[in-house]
């Protein structure tokens, strides 16, 4: 894949993960737990096929027997995103959610400042302010609304960026030790979060056309896109992945807009321009300043 590829691949990619919001809000009867076990259920059964396909079956089972530790955490990282993203976006808005997850790069910074002793520039330290004040913006007007579901939703989906964050700083850790295959981490994840999900899923309310937009999530919205975007990362520095990331922002924020008439509130628009900006300046002066290639791994949700 040429670098220019790789670039359209991830803007590809962000518009098939943005699609999740707007599909949420046309199911008739799902409930939350439910949309979150159908979606990560049919997650499972296209990496299933698609795994062994590009792996080929003996390579999957010996990756999946071999990976250790590191392997089961990250699965347990992707589980944690794949249940709390569903979780929150049937609890608050889209855009409350989306703005929520776009921390990822900063926070990560930050615990591995903490963890792995990484030396932080000074625009990121910036960065890291400045989208502070955007979230603390938002929360602040939730934690006044009226309806306290939107507060819980957007803590909810406060667990993507962290889970994202310990994925990374986990591979980190232990890479330079061992090398971990951790694709089937994808498909660990999946399976986790459909089996917890289950037992709160019963008794089960969707319809067929709730059954069928909810496999067009698991299929189109998450399991192609994340074998797409892994594949895209090898040409891609840690910048300019994290720059096309911010599409899935801008792209779910208007889908819900425009499809579903979930208008963001003030607030949301004001933080979150806050802590796009933010990420945008940090990302860019990085690019312009030839940092680190090390990539950090998105999360999609």
């Amino acid at each position: 894949m040429t670098h220019g590829r790789a670039v359209m691949t991830m803007i590809v990619v962000t518009l098939m993960w943005s699609i999740a919001g707007i599909v949420t809000r046309q199911l008739d009867a799902a409930h939350s737990f439910e949309v979150t076990f159908w979606r990560s259920a049919f997650t499972l059964i296209s990496l299933a096929i698609l795994l062994p396909c590009l792996r080929g079956p003996a390579v999957l089972l010996r990756s999946l027997r071999e990976g250790g530790r590191t392997l089961w955490i990250s699965g347990v990282c992707w589980c944690v995103m794949f249940t709390a993203f569903m979780v929150a976006i049937t609890l608050t808005t889209v855009a409350n959610v989306l703005v929520t997850m776009a921390i990822a790069p900063l926070l990560t910074a930050l615990i591995a400042r903490t963890v792995l002793g990484h030396r932080l520039a000074a625009r990121t330290w910036t960065a890291i302010f400045v989208a502070g004040i955007g979230i603390a913006w938002m929360y602040a007007r939730e934690v006044n609304a009226a309806d306290p579901r939107h507060l819980l939703g957007t803590l909810v989906a406060l667990g993507v960026p962290i889970a994202a964050a310990i994925n990374w700083v986990v591979i980190q850790h232990t890479r330079r030790a061992v090398h971990v295959d951790l694709l089937p981490a994808v498909l660990i994840g999946a399976l986790l979060s459909a089996l917890i999900t289950l037992p709160f899923s019963l008794p089960f309310a969707a319809s067929a056309h709730d059954l069928g937009l909810l496999a067009l999530l698991g299929i189109v919205q998450l399991a192609i896109p994340c074998l797409m975007s892994v594949a895209a990362a090898r040409r891609l520095s840690a910048p300019e992945a994290s720059l096309l990331a911010l599409l899935e922002v801008v792209f779910g924020v208007a889908w819900a807009w425009w499809g579903a008439g979930e208008a963001p509130a003030a607030h949301v628009l004001g933080g979150g321009a806050l802590v796009l900006v933010a990420l945008a300046g940090n990302e860019l002066l990085a690019l312009r300043s030839g940092a680190s290639p090390q990539r950090t791994p998105q999360a999609p949700p």
